[in-house]
């Protein structure tokens, strides 16, 4: 059943695409490391400076309430919409154009992986992040696969969620958690369905092929910068080409990317 729309939800002329610090590769100085302590206080991360704009998508009541009181309490945050199925998220999600859609894995009608696959394919200023009750669960991987900008235990708490959230909301990945790490080597041990990125490693630098490992090894741009002793800008540089050669929307799927051109392998 679709869930009700909430009132002044609505925004105007919001299109894919419509203004560089939304489009599809994010700004070089945006691929550096993230986590709390790079965090605006004032959550004006979402699009022209304003809120962010959350649609939050889990079929569980209980916790979509719980979600809404905690971003409607939270300053520089608006809810946008909710949806208690895939579908509705999908159809929330082109509508209403939120800055971030907090997706439940596992979702009725059409799961958690669907509905990203959906929305990043439709959208480029849409970024996904996927809440999971385990981690290693391999629905993950595949929205990684699909487009999403990271994920979070559903077990996080409070402060940790806004945090990523504003993360993701300003065109960063949630790659921090180790847990992220071991997902990826895991699941990329065994073949499964290519995703087309570009022509896989076709135009790739042997530059940019050492840049991609390192990302694929879970190294920020500054640990990226020391090992290879280069200058920091130069390596956001050769991030945001790999980013533009091999189509990926940002740094997670800089990351499957390395594991599935076996640049880094699983327990290496």
């Amino acid at each position: 059943m679709p869930v009700p729309e909430r009132a002044g939800a609505s925004r105007p002329d919001r299109t894919a695409g419509s203004g560089p610090d939304r489009a599809n590769i994010p700004c070089p100085d945006r691929t550096d490391e993230t986590g709390p302590d790079r965090t605006d206080e004032t959550g004006s991360d979402g699009a022209d400076g304003g809120p962010i704009r959350v649609l939050l998508a889990d079929d569980q009541t209980l916790l979509r309430d719980s979600l809404r009181v905690l971003f409607e309490a939270t300053p520089g945050f608006v809810v946008a919409a909710e949806a208690a199925t895939g579908r509705d998220a999908v159809r929330m999600a082109l509508r209403e154009r939120p800055d971030v859609a907090l997706m439940d894995v596992r979702m009725p009608d059409l799961d958690g992986i669907q509905a990203t696959a959906q929305i990043c394919a439709e959208t480029e200023d849409v970024r996904v992040l996927m809440l999971t009750t385990f981690d290693l669960d391999e629905y993950v991987y595949g929205a990684l696969r699909a487009g999403a900008s990271g994920f979070l235990l559903k077990d996080a708490g409070a402060a940790e969620l806004v945090a990523a959230v504003r993360v993701v909301a300003r065109g960063d990945a949630l790659l921090a958690p180790a847990v992220t790490r071991r997902l990826i080597a895991a699941f990329t041990a065994e073949p499964r369905p290519a995703r087309a990125f570009g022509k896989r490693l076709d135009g790739v630098t042997d530059r940019e092929r050492e840049v991609l490992e390192l990302i694929g090894r879970g190294l920020s741009n500054t640990e990226i910068a020391r090992h290879l002793t280069l200058s920091l800008p130069t390596v956001k540089t050769h991030v945001s080409r790999l980013l533009a050669k091999l189509h990926a929307r940002d740094r997670a799927q800089l990351v499957v990317v390395a594991y599935e051109t076996a640049l880094v392998r699983a327990q290496t």
